[in-house]
């Protein structure tokens, strides 16, 4: 299998935008293109995620529109959909067909917008990706989901409130050093711990929001990796997947398939969690985060609330935990989620990231989750 690598990331401002996905993923893309410094025409094949525009724009086959759009119509596309893991997974497909020499560069990323939307919609599109036999018609919805996981946690390992409130708390302290987040601001622990009840006891503050957005990267051979200014290399890209029903999930504080492709990771990369400088992860809630930490093998189990509330994950810490803001501060655009974690690993080991640079990182990790914990994505990179 040939070496792979990323030499190109672009990503929109995320938030609240009126153009569709297509004109998002393309501005993305125009960006990632420039930053590769490679022609339009060297690309081989566009892979692109999207999860909801079929009911938000009405608006199927967008693979061939986004390139379209982008002015490359002749280009092979595929569009993928795995809930809120779709351009990871787009990612690693990509990764696995330039490693097996069926092509050398190609485009992936992902868009959505949601925000043209009423909440009740969005929140309803959304819950499309749990089961719509036994779980869709209790109406329970993925803050229902992950306060289940919360209170699972909780009553397992005695995590509290205040210690998500942390995970917040950082999170937007991060978000205001990125200029691409949707939430530039800080927030308090008070501010946390005071927020509407969602779903008990997830607060307002321990969701990420709805948001619009796009992200892409060019993937690239070894060969054209060597051509270009700052390859980072992907050591690993692997993926797992759980029951999608929560009634067959035996310990709800844990999510297994975080923890089956993180090992499937270390071992493809031979890297261990105590090689990782900066991780970008799935914190769609602040649970989630805290789990993700425990599963991704960096803190034992029941110590992630204990890892956020001392400041480990912060920036300046033993292991700084989405520099980007995460999806809590930076946004949460479904189809370009993974992407744009990637992005931000990509441009922290070339040392591009300003204000909220990890010092010192040589080997970054991304973890995207899908859905009701059904789906994990984990990618190790490198500077070198």
């Amino acid at each position: 299998m040939r070496r792979v690598a990323v030499i190109g990331v672009g990503v929109t401002k995320f938030g609240k935008h009126e153009r569709t996905c297509a004109e998002l993923f393309a501005e993305a893309a125009a960006d990632a293109i420039q930053d590769a410094g490679v022609s339009p025409r060297a690309i081989q094949a566009l892979y692109y995620g999207n999860v909801v525009g079929g009911e938000g724009e009405h608006q199927l086959h967008m693979g061939p529109l986004a390139a379209s759009v982008l002015g490359i119509p002749t280009v092979p596309t595929t569009r993928f959909e795995t809930a809120c893991a779709t351009s990871h997974a787009a990612f690693r497909h990509a990764v696995m067909e330039i490693a097996a020499g069926v092509s050398d560069v190609v485009l992936v990323g992902g868009a959505e917008r949601v925000l043209n939307l009423p909440t009740d919609a969005a929140t309803e599109y959304f819950a499309y990706a749990s089961d719509a036999i036994f779980e869709q018609p209790t109406g329970i919805t993925f803050p229902g989901v992950f306060a289940l996981i919360a209170r699972a946690h909780m009553a397992k390992y005695g995590t509290t409130e205040e210690q998500m409130a942390h995970v917040a708390v950082k999170n937007h302290r991060h978000g205001a050093l990125n200029p691409k987040a949707q939430f530039q601001k800080e927030i308090t622990l008070e501010q946390v711990m005071k927020s509407a009840k969602v779903a008990d006891p997830l607060k307002l503050y321990d969701c990420c929001p709805f948001t619009d957005g796009g992200a892409a990267l060019v993937v690239v051979s070894e060969e054209v990796a060597r051509k270009s200014r700052k390859p980072v290399w992907i050591l690993s890209s692997a993926a797992a997947s759980d029951s999608m029903f929560l009634h067959d999930k035996k310990d709800l504080s844990r999510v297994l398939a975080t923890e089956r492709a993180a090992q499937a990771a270390y071992r493809q990369s031979g890297r261990g969690p105590q090689d990782v400088d900066v991780v970008e992860l799935h914190d769609c809630f602040t649970i989630a985060e805290i789990v993700a930490t425990e599963g991704l093998g960096f803190f034992e189990p029941g110590t992630g609330g204990i890892a956020a509330e001392k400041g480990w994950t912060s920036l300046g810490g033993k292991l700084p935990v989405n520099p980007s803001g995460g999806l809590k501060a930076k946004g949460h655009p479904i189809g370009a989620t993974g992407a744009a974690q990637v992005a931000e690993i990509v441009t922290q080991l070339r040392r591009e990231a300003g204000p909220r640079q990890v010092d010192g990182a040589k080997v970054g990790l991304v973890h995207t989750l899908g859905g009701n914990t059904a789906t994990v994505l984990v990618s190790l990179f490198s500077s070198e």
